[in-house]
């Protein structure tokens, strides 16, 4: 038996993990509950070439922006909620938004690709 201590999102568990008999796999309480698959849609082949990517981790609150809608630099595109603060995601240049990536509620990691753009 092995004892291990695991931080899953601020949460301390405790489990003990016991090798099964005959090469059978290994049983671990408690079970984590399964991660949410991230909703996010893939990009079409009409998805832009322009990223709008997230600054940090966080979670989406709201979706600024619509599939066509036209654009100009620094407009907001997607707003993420991070450390309790509200950040608006921008465009990096004009252009017409070819797909949204996300949607509210998801939760997304730095670097994800919120949006694109033509």
């Amino acid at each position: 038996m092995k004892n291990y201590t695991i931080t899953v999102n601020g949460n301390v568990y405790d489990v003990t993990v016991e090798e099964g008999a005959g090469g059978a796999a290994p049983a671990a309480a408690p079970k984590a509950a399964p991660k949410k698959a991230p909703a996010a849609k893939k990009a079409s082949a009409g998805a832009g070439s322009i990223k709008v990517e997230a600054g940090a981790a966080g979670k989406v609150v709201k979706v600024n922006a619509n599939v066509g809608q036209a654009v100009k630099k620094g407009d907001a595109v997607v707003t993420i909620e991070s450390m309790k603060m509200e950040i608006p995601m921008v465009a990096p240049s004009d252009g017409t938004v070819a797909s949204i990536d996300c949607a509210v509620g998801d939760s997304v990691e730095a670097g994800a690709v919120l949006a694109t753009l033509n």
